[in-house]
């Protein structure tokens, strides 16, 4: 069996999994993005089984995946469950239309429409960048005099992604939040994320192990199917009314996961890849991964 792994780069998380579907019997092919090309007519990428993406730009991952689905290459996570996960407007409406409990979401179009779309939310109210993540851009609106300055500047900047406002109820949490981990439809692990200030990340260093209780896993079981499944991580707020869905993100890091919660994610994703493949594991050994460092 050969799998390629389309990646930006190697880092942990890639050459963990490399080693963990190597031990499994596979041959793993690497795709630096950089190296990519297609044949729009159909040829090329024949010779593989499968492959996992690995890819930090939207973008190009979304592209890419369109493009191994094309040529009849079969992909993890599918190339649907990366459009969702990648756009908030379009994860947003997913969640709600599958009945997940999400804090209120406002999407507008132009500098007015967002202004009067933020005193709805009422403040303080949190825009969100359309596309990207790990806290980038994010912007807390506490009057309507910061409200007018961030948009306004959002309207003066080159991109169409920067002229669709993405615009959400802020949520009192109690200092933290909580992300799962989803791997083929099961919760395998979840972490507390806390933080003094309102942003929650994990990028500040501050994970450390949550129960996964049936709570938290049925409503990350949830979210992850209305999003196609795969391999994700969901994103909880807890608030006066129960827990939220933030946001449902396509898995790109994972060795928090395996630090904080001693679980060996990358197996889990190695079995999720045969398992999609209709393969038993083989287990060889761990041997020494054909993912070059």
């Amino acid at each position: 069996m050969r799998v390629g792994l389309l990646h930006s780069r190697l880092r942990v998380e890639e050459k963990r999994l490399g080693e963990a579907l190597t031990a499994r019997g596979v041959t793993v092919v690497p795709l630096p993005e950089g190296t990519v090309a297609f044949d729009l007519h159909g040829r090329g990428y024949g010779g593989l089984d499968a492959v996992v993406e690995r890819v930090e730009d939207y973008t190009l991952a979304q592209t890419a995946l369109r493009m191994f689905e094309h040529l009849g290459v079969p992909t993890i996570n599918r190339a649907a469950t990366v459009d969702l996960c990648g756009n908030k407007a379009l994860m947003s409406k997913t969640l709600i239309r599958a009945g997940v409990p999400t804090p209120r979401v406002e999407v507008a179009f132009g500098t007015e429409a967002a202004l009067a779309a933020v005193e709805r939310l009422g403040y303080p109210a949190v825009i969100k960048p359309l596309v990207g993540g790990q806290t980038r851009l994010l912007g807390l609106l506490e009057d309507r005099e910061a409200a007018e300055a961030v948009i306004e500047h959002k309207a003066m900047l080159g991109t169409d992604r920067h002229h669709v406002y993405y615009l959400q109820e802020y949520i009192a949490k109690p200092g933290r939040d909580i992300r799962v981990l989803v791997v083929g439809d099961e919760p395998r692990a979840a972490e507390y994320r806390r933080a003094t200030e309102w942003i929650t990340s994990r990028d500040l260093g501050n994970a450390e192990p949550c129960p996964l209780t049936p709570e938290i896993g049925d409503l990350a079981r949830t979210a992850a199917r209305a999003l196609g499944g795969g391999m994700v991580e969901v994103d909880l707020f807890e608030s006066d009314r129960g827990l939220l869905v933030n946001e449902v993100g396509n898995l790109t890091h994972f060795r928090t996961f395996e630090k904080v919660g001693g679980i060996d994610v990358a197996g889990a994703i190695a079995d999720h890849v045969l398992t999609v493949l209709g393969r038993p594991a083989e287990r060889v050994g761990a041997g020494s991964a054909n993912v070059g460092g």
